[in-house]
C-alpha cells in the first residue's frame, strides 16, 4: 500500500498507521478513505493528496 503526501502542508498519509483522530483503522488504503475525509493536519480535502513513489 502505498503513502501519500498533503500538498498543501506535508503530511503523510501512511496506511499502516491510518487516521485515529478520524476513525481510520490501520491497513486502510488511500482508495478507501471516505470522501469526506480531510488532512488531519490541515484539513485539506482528500484530492489534494499526491502518492509517494
Amino acid at each position: 500500500m502505498s503513502k501519500w503526501e498533503c500538498t498543501v502542508c506535508g503530511w503523510i498519509y501512511d496506511p499502516q498507521v491510518g487516521d485515529p483522530s478520524q476513525g481510520i483503522q490501520p491497513g486502510t488504503p488511500f482508495e478507501d478513505l471516505p470522501d469526506s475525509w480531510v488532512c488531519p493536519e490541515c484539513g485539506a480535502p482528500k484530492d489534494m493528496f499526491e502518492e509517494l513513489g
